[in-house]
């Protein structure tokens, strides 16, 4: 039973919606987390055929006196919490004096760092709170094209050609849910952090960002034909409201406390589109608040 499903990461939202208006100030930080979510959406996938009797919480954070900590996905079996940490890695690497490091000979850090805090991070977690669960975790290589040469046998990590096997594995493990289970969960959840302290949001304003409609497929900008919204690019095509409606969306993600109303909704959407049709569809999916010139729509 999923608790937790996996959400896109608010700074990787904020920058997909920020990347068609603005050069980012950081591309690479973007890719990274693009190629880091796509890896963690993989595991979802190779997952889904997960059978046996346990609860599994997506995107853990917590904190152990000002130590944060990540967990990509946990499982809750009866006997025993399994953290899997996601490596989108891409390429031919290889370990020698314990060393991690490219084809090219170029050191990388170890992978196995990061997940061994957290798993000593939970440890004491699950201590402070009494709760007695052993802790097991696990490297899972997400990339199809990821090879590692050298790997010693008591690595703790799966590797795309070892992924149904060990999903047979938990399959056949005996587990059952029970109250010391619920409990576990109800724990975790209640102390996962919302505002994560690593977050990087890029400093954007309003009036620097182009207006218009993005494409949901290709973060083109889409033109108004009249009945519905075009991509050259792409040539994907949305009807009136969908377009809007999506982009109002936007707007209410990047600016929170900007005031919902026809002038700003047909400025943002690049003034392509009728004032008439943009008050229309506000009218019909938002309240109105006031009358005039001063009116505003709020959901």
């Amino acid at each position: 039973m999923i608790l937790k499903p996996r959400e896109v990461p608010a700074e990787l939202k904020t920058l997909r919606l920020l990347r068609p208006r603005m050069p980012l100030p950081d591309e690479q930080r973007y890719l990274y987390l693009e190629k880091g979510f796509k890896g963690e959406q993989q595991l979802d996938a190779w997952l889904e055929d997960l059978t046996t009797d346990c609860f599994v919480i997506n995107d853990l954070l917590l904190n152990q006196n000002r130590n944060f900590f990540q967990i990509d996905k946990m499982l809750i079996l009866q006997e025993t919490i399994y953290l899997l940490e996601s490596k989108y890695s891409k390429g031919d690497f290889f370990i020698v004096d314990d060393k991690w490091k490219a084809m090219s000979g170029i050191e990388i850090q170890d992978p196995r760092l990061q997940l061994k805090r957290s798993e000593t991070l939970l440890r004491k977690l699950l201590h402070q709170h009494r709760l007695n669960f052993p802790v097991e975790s696990t490297l899972v290589f997400t990339h199809s094209e990821f090879y590692l040469y050298n790997a010693p046998p008591q690595l703790p990590a799966v590797f795309p050609n070892q992924i149904h096997r060990f999903l047979e594995t938990l399959n056949r493990l005996d587990s059952k849910m029970t109250h010391k289970h619920n409990k576990l969960a109800e724990k975790l959840l209640a102390l996962h952090v919302h505002d994560n302290p690593h977050t990087q949001f890029p400093d954007y304003n309003y009036h620097e960002l182009k207006k218009g409609v993005v494409c949901a497929n290709c973060r083109s900008f889409m033109a108004d034909k009249g009945v519905n919204w075009a991509c050259a690019k792409c040539e994907y095509e949305e009807d009136n409201k969908t377009a809007i409606m999506r982009s109002i969306e936007e707007y209410k993600c990047l600016f929170p406390d900007r005031k919902i109303t026809t002038n700003n909704i047909y400025d943002w959407c690049g003034m392509t589109s009728s004032k008439k049709k943009i008050n229309r569809i506000l009218t019909n999916n938002f309240t109105r608040v006031g009358h005039g010139n001063a009116s505003y729509y709020v959901d």
